[in-house]
């Protein structure tokens, strides 16, 4: 027909084919492209096959769900690979929104009867549905369905043929069974990694790979993408573990040279927080999540970052979208997940420059916030602390000391006295140094928040027996208060008691002495003989008599000073229960048991009532009484007390904890006193190992440990063995504590004696005659050691 202006064709209506009729054609079908490597997964295919397996005629519907790049299609492509013979007809469908469910549902009409292609979409996605309803033995995937409200209208219709679903969402499923899919092994993340790059790279240096694969956490979406960097780039595990720490947000985003750019862990993870956008708050439990260990992250420390009512519903939907893993009291987050959620992008509206560091510094205030009011010398407090460590040090590890706020300062300084409390020296150092540091940043050198901090620090050095650097900044800490605050300000006052409690801990009484001597008289003038301040003063000072061996000076300082904490703070405080410990420790040294063993049990029972049986004050008085029995003569209660403390201390502080080692060598002297070599020897070998790997081989218990154990190698006759331990502690002891140090000078003796009993004469007499000559200047020759050391000389000389 041919009409004015224009041409019109009219075309025969469209033939609509009977799908009810229509078979599958034989090789029409289509499944993911696979990369032809893949590994594990045994268990997950096998509870694929089970529900299949078990379908019984009807609809076979399952969910494989689990955290996104973690290879729920690889699983489901390799099931439907593997298992193809199975079925007359598979199909794979991208099933990320309805619409595109819509659109797979049409092109599958169109792969069983070609005619459909010119029907209109609806018309095609109505055929498509109604092939599979009224046809089996096909098995159609849904790919990363978001919502199970997505598929409900398909599964509503079709009740014939295998429907296997991928979702992230591990939650509302409903009575669909369902595969949790988990990462990889270590062994099969490694051997995924290197079967990946040898396909490209045969000869590739695949050295460091074990190391990347669990920085990568094991998600076989960040080995895929590192395998591929690798093979591409001609790098090795190493270099690339370099590089993703210095350049995280490139190596997150890094995609293969004509691979899919939306398949990398920078954007794998933003699909679904896009998805959760109508629950803000969603986004920031994870990006402050994201600051903590990965494991057993307590679910109350989050409890404050908004409503409870919101934050349990952003907990729910972030596990429902398998981004955490939620029990009823914890919180866990993939540590690949953090690492990306942690890395700042301007272009990523999830990870804003300015809102990972917003949560950042939430983190460091609930972490902070959750020990501010717990005594770090309490044991009843250390299961918070407990379960705080963990996350605080992965915070600590991820953050920088220029990034450092006044909470992270606190949360350094609570965490360093928890450690040295919990026997961690070193790694009580490591915090107090850092907020030392970060105060100093924040406040400068001469700041009042400055000088507690370094004080901190000082005392940190001295408990790890670094003396060459806890004395020196002690002595800058009380210059640095004096001028600041004056001479006679408590705080001035405290620093220069902890200098004097150095120098005694180096065998510096002489200097230690006058400075306990002046603490206590400037205290007393400045806040009373009866401040509680004051009490410390008066008891490190008698402390210090007792060391010099002055017990006429130390014993009435001792009894003045419980004297005045029983009347000043009562005769339960815990302060009272240290001065009349250290009374009954006075009377010991003096050889006046008939006293110090009852004040030893009274003290004991004071803390038992007050602090419980395990508390460390506990523990001190129950060693100090086994080893008053142990003086008094009576080993029949000595050495069943002593055992009982070191399995309790054990139990308590832990096997490697200072007091236990303590304890443990208590008891390896006792044995030794008593002629148990046999059990004495592997005691003291026991406590020197444990000692140089938790102190050093320098601290001063370490090097009492090697005398020791030279001491039991001598008396079973055997000074070879005794000689070189003896020679190499007082080298120690020279260089760690001075040629003057008491301890210095008894190794000296020790070692002169052993040269005695190997009849190395030409060695032990002048060395005998030099420590005697230095007892007699640095003690004085009317001390008792003094006087049994000439009259070991004298023995030596006659004989």
């Amino acid at each position: 027909m041919n009409q004015v202006g224009r041409d019109l064709t009219v075309l025969p209506p469209a033939v609509v084919p009977v799908m009810e009729s229509l078979s599958a054609v034989a090789g029409v079908g289509r499944v993911r492209a696979s990369t032809g490597v893949f590994v594990g997964r045994s268990e997950e295919l096998a509870g694929l096959d089970a529900a299949v397996s078990g379908a019984g005629g009807r609809a076979v519907v399952v969910a494989v769900h689990g955290l996104g790049g973690v290879g729920k299609s690889t699983l489901a492509a390799r099931f439907a690979e593997s298992r193809g013979d199975r079925f007359s007809f598979v199909w794979w469908v991208t099933a990320d929104s309805p619409a595109a469910i819509a659109t797979g549902l049409a092109d599958l009409a169109v792969a069983i009867a070609a005619e459909a292609a010119v029907l209109p979409a609806e018309q095609r996605v109505e055929l498509g549905v109604r092939w599979l309803a009224t046809h089996d033995e096909w098995l159609l995937v849904l790919d990363n369905v978001t919502t199970p409200a997505d598929a409900a209208g398909l599964l509503e219709r079709v009740r014939t043929g295998t429907v296997v679903i991928t979702s992230r969402r591990g939650t509302g499923w409903g009575g669909i069974p369902t595969v949790a899919v988990d990462v990889l092994t270590a062994g099969q993340a490694v051997d995924l990694l290197h079967r990946l790059v040898r396909s490209e790279w045969p000869d590739a240096d695949l050295a460091g790979a074990e190391a990347l694969c669990a920085e990568l956490g094991f998600l076989p979406l960040a080995v895929e993408q590192a395998a591929a960097y690798l093979a591409q780039n001609r790098i090795n595990p190493t270099a690339y573990l370099d590089l993703l720490g210095r350049s995280p947000a490139r190596m997150f985003a890094a995609a293969k040279e004509d691979g899919d750019a939306r398949q990398t862990m920078a954007r794998v993870w933003h699909v679904t927080l896009d998805r959760l956008a109508d629950t803000p708050l969603a986004g920031e439990v994870l990006r402050v999540a994201a600051w903590c260990a990965p494991d057993g992250i307590p679910r109350d420390l989050l409890a404050d970052l908004g409503e409870e009512i919101d934050v349990h519903e952003a907990l729910g939907r972030l596990a429902a979208y398998s981004m955490i893993t939620l029990t009823g009291t914890t919180v866990s987050v993939h540590r690949l997940v953090q690492a990306v959620t942690r890395t700042q992008d301007p272009h990523d509206p999830h990870r804003r420059p300015e809102d990972v560091a917003a949560a950042r510094d939430t983190a460091t205030t609930i972490l902070s916030n959750a020990v501010a009011e717990l005594d770090p010398r309490s044991p009843a407090d250390w299961p918070r602390y407990q379960q705080v460590l963990p996350h605080a040090r992965a915070l600590l590890e991820h953050t920088t000391p220029d990034t450092d706020t006044p909470h992270t300062i606190r949360l350094l300084a609570r965490l360093g006295h928890y450690l040295d409390s919990r026997g961690d020296p070193g790694a009580a150092v490591t915090h107090h140094a850092r907020a030392a540091q970060s105060c100093q940043r924040l406040y400068g050198p001469d700041h009042r928040e400055t000088l507690p901090f370094r004080g901190n620090l000082a005392n940190a050095y001295r408990a790890a027996g670094d003396l060459d650097r806890a004395i020196p900044l002690l002595e800058a800490v009380v210059a640095d208060r004096e001028r600041l605050l004056g001479p006679d300000h408590p705080d001035t006052l405290t620093a220069r008691n902890n200098l004097a409690y150095a120098y005694e801990t180096a065998g510096d009484l002489g200097r230690a002495t006058p400075l306990y001597e002046a603490a206590l008289a400037d205290g007393e003038r400045v806040l009373g003989p009866d401040h509680r301040e004051t009490l410390p003063f008066r008891g490190n000072l008698a402390n210090a008599y007792r060391a010099a061996g002055d017990l006429d000076r130390a014993i009435p300082l001792y009894e003045a000073n419980l004297a005045h904490s029983e009347r000043v703070l009562g005769s339960d405080h815990l302060v009272t229960l240290i001065s009349r410990n250290n009374l009954a420790y006075g009377y010991e040294a003096a050889g006046d048991l008939d006293r110090a063993i009852p004040l030893y049990e009274a003290t004991l029972a004071d803390r038992v009532r007050l602090l419980g049986p395990d508390h460390p004050d506990t523990l001190v008085s129950r060693n100090n009484l086994a080893y008053a029995f142990h003086v008094a003569g009576d080993s029949d209660r000595a050495i069943p007390l002593l055992e009982a403390v070191v399995a309790d201390r054990e139990r308590v502080l832990g096997a490697d904890h200072p007091h236990t080692l303590d304890s443990r060598n208590n008891l390896a002297c006792v044995c030794q006193f008593l002629g148990d070599l046999d059990r004495a020897i592997p005691l003291h070998q026991a406590v020197l190992a444990a000692r140089e790997r938790v102190m050093g081989s320098d601290h001063p218990n370490t090097l009492a440990s090697r005398s020791n154990l030279a001491s039991a190698y001598l008396a079973t006759g055997d000074p070879d063995a005794a000689i070189p331990l003896l020679e190499a502690a007082v080298a120690a002891r020279e260089r760690v504590l001075g040629p003057d140090h008491w301890d210095t000078l008894a190794a000296r003796a020790g070692l002169a004696n052993a040269y005695w009993n190997a009849g190395d004469r030409g060695r032990a007499v002048p060395l005998l005659e030099a420590v005697v000559a230095d007892f007699d200047r640095v003690v004085g020759p009317d001390q008792p050691i003094t006087l049994i050391l000439r009259g070991k000389l004298d023995r030596v000389r006659h004989s």
